[in-house]
């Protein structure tokens, strides 16, 4: 045990003890000279059982958090060992755990307090899960989330954390808190990965809103409102999804399950009800209009021209996700509410989701994803029913169709924050091959992520041949993409597309430079670069200036790195030479000998 006052590494001074628990004990610490405090985890050799199995856990923990930086983690700020513990400087968190919140309330919490805590766990989860390979914490539970006084949610214990590996095996045995644990945790199930986390948190929420412990008897969770009839149907469907014992019936992300937090009300009874009755009121008089067929006309006519008013009202209106997806929803048919009316128009979804930072997160990226899948409307019969927005755009209106993909398949390509290349590529093609019949730049994009994904498939089987095979088409499809954007005329439109897809060659080659180098020759891959930086644009468009000054930078970082490629290539080729030289030189005076 430490001493009050103890200085630790010549700068952590030891000012009290503030909780034990069976790992060890917590100190408060000050670093006097910054001004900073700090909570010192000590755990004994001597008191835990197993110490090198704890210790193994607390490695995973603090290297698993020195490597990350979100507001709602603790920060690692030192660890050292001596003799006798294992010293591990983190983040000072004022505050309290849910747990003893809830043990000192001895009682539920409020509903929107637990869907305000949900909200910013969902972000930091999706922060861990977006992690290259993704982080999954497999413990969340109410002792390991600390509420700060001002509200903020920290998530603690990383212990049993682990990076997803993309393999079909077990990876767990028996770890987890029984409760909170989904079944997989269990062994013999399958892999722990995002959706794991999910049934976590939403066993957490169920303790959170009815004050019922999932992990003490009798081990269910029962519907919230059979607990507490005063809940949110719209919550309870929200935990009962997240608690299902089948991953695959979960939500498949916390995005989402954010964007239901987001709209839970929306679910309730209540809200569906309300839209009942809006509905009926816009049908009663569409049934009456059948009287006659003159009348009906009448009413068709009329029913169009009030549902373009509609249309046109909710979108010039239209500051939110779900206003779009209403007015996507009253005419599927339209192309405005989901890419505006043209280049110019701020209104459209995937404009909505680009403003201001001009990316896509993998957040945002769930909007979009729902257009495939259908967007939910509730019909007169009280049962939720989901319209194919896409499809009915495709049937109405084929080109708006296909210039709405080609939109979208652009979002994915140039502004989704994805780092893997492939997959970038791969998701921005499910769009763009909507298009491709008709516009070669998004054809070449297909045939580009085609490539991508056998290059990585034949690596991963050590195919060599075969990959180098890809990585030749890659390269003719690179120049033939290049092709067609120097085709596009100079207007500010097509000049701000040009940016972006020779920002994309410039990328790819940089990327895969060397594989290039061998699959073509290497001056051929140097001009082709060089060719963009000798296009040397003149926009009065300052926002366009800067975009070419920062390919020209792009362009010029690759040049080099195509130069140093070459020299490594040279300098190898001349080591060789020396090689067969001396052989040449040693035959010949054997030879003469």
């Amino acid at each position: 045990m430490l001493e009050n006052g103890t200085l630790l590494d010549g700068k952590y001074k030891i000012i009290n003890q503030i909780a034990e628990g069976g790992m060890g004990i917590i100190y408060l610490a000050m670093n006097e000279k910054a001004n900073k405090p700090w909570a010192v985890k000590e755990v004994r050799r001597n008191g835990v059982l197993n110490f090198e199995t704890v210790r193994q856990s607390l490695e995973t923990e603090t290297n698993l958090l020195k490597k990350l930086d979100h507001r709602n983690l603790p920060k690692i700020g030192d660890i050292i060992e001596t003799d006798e513990s294992i010293l591990i400087i983190m983040d000072y968190i004022p505050g309290k755990s849910l747990k003893t919140i809830l043990d000192e309330d001895n009682h539920a919490q409020k509903q929107e307090k637990v869907i305000d805590w949900a909200r910013q766990l969902c972000n930091v989860l999706g922060y861990l899960h977006t992690q290259d390979p993704p982080i999954i914490h497999r413990d969340i539970k109410p002792s390991n989330i600390m509420l700060t006084p001002d509200g903020e949610i920290k998530l603690i214990d990383f212990g049993i954390a682990r990076e997803f590996k993309d393999q079909k095996v077990a990876d767990t045995t028996w770890l987890g808190t029984n409760g909170y644990a989904a079944p997989e945790q269990f062994g013999g199930k399958g892999q722990t990965d995002a959706r794991t986390d999910i049934y976590c948190l939403g066993a957490t929420l169920y303790h959170l809103v009815t004050g019922c412990n999932p992990s003490e008897p009798p081990y269910e969770k029962k519907p919230i409102r059979i607990i507490n009839p005063n809940l949110s149907e719209g919550l309870e469907r929200i935990i009962l999804k997240c608690t299902r014992e089948d991953p695959n019936e979960r939500y498949q992300s916390v995005a989402e399950l954010l964007y239901d937090l987001d709209h839970y009300k929306e679910i309730d009874d209540a809200y569906i009800k309300l839209q009942r009755k809006k509905l009926i009121a816009f049908i009663a008089p569409a049934a009456l209009a059948v009287l006659s067929f003159s009348v009906a006309v009448w009413g068709y006519v009329g029913a169009e021209d009030k549902k373009r008013e509609n249309y046109d009202y909710i979108l010039a209106n239209a500051d939110s996700v779900e206003d779009y997806y209403e007015a996507i929803i009253t005419d599927p048919t339209r192309t405005e509410a989901y890419i505006g009316e043209n280049e110019n128009d701020s209104k459209g979804l995937v404009k909505y989701l680009l403003a201001g930072d001009e990316e896509l997160t993998t957040e945002e990226a769930v909007y979009l994803a729902k257009l495939k899948g259908g967007l939910d409307v509730v019909g007169n019969d009280n049962i939720s029913s989901t319209i194919d927005v896409m499809g009915r755009l495709q049937s109405s209106n084929p080109s708006g169709f296909k210039e709405v993909s080609y939109q979208i398949g652009e979002a994915y390509l140039f502004y989704y924050t994805i780092a893997v290349e492939k997959d970038k590529y791969a998701t921005a093609a499910t769009w763009f091959q909507n298009a491709s019949d008709s516009n070669h730049i998004a054809k070449a994009y297909c045939d580009i992520s085609t490539c991508l994904q056998n290059i990585s498939k034949y690596e991963k089987a050590g195919q060599m041949a075969k990959e180098y095979k890809e990585y030749e088409s890659l390269w003719q499809q690179i120049t033939e993409l290049k092709d067609n954007a120097d085709a596009l005329s100079n207007n500010e439109e097509d000049t701000d597309l040009k940016i972006r897809i020779w920002n994309e060659i410039i990328n790819m080659v940089r990327n895969n430079v060397s594989q290039f180098c061998e699959v073509s020759s290497k001056e051929d891959v140097a001009a082709v670069i060089q060719s963009i930086d000798d296009l040397r644009l003149t926009v009065s468009n300052s926002f366009l200036q800067k975009n070419i000054e920062a390919l020209h930078k792009n362009a010029e970082i690759t040049l080099a790195k195509i130069n140093s490629v070459k020299d490594q290539q040279s300098a190898k080729e001349a080591d060789q030479q020396k090689v067969n030289d001396t052989k040449n030189g040693s035959n010949n005076s054997n030879r003469n000998n």
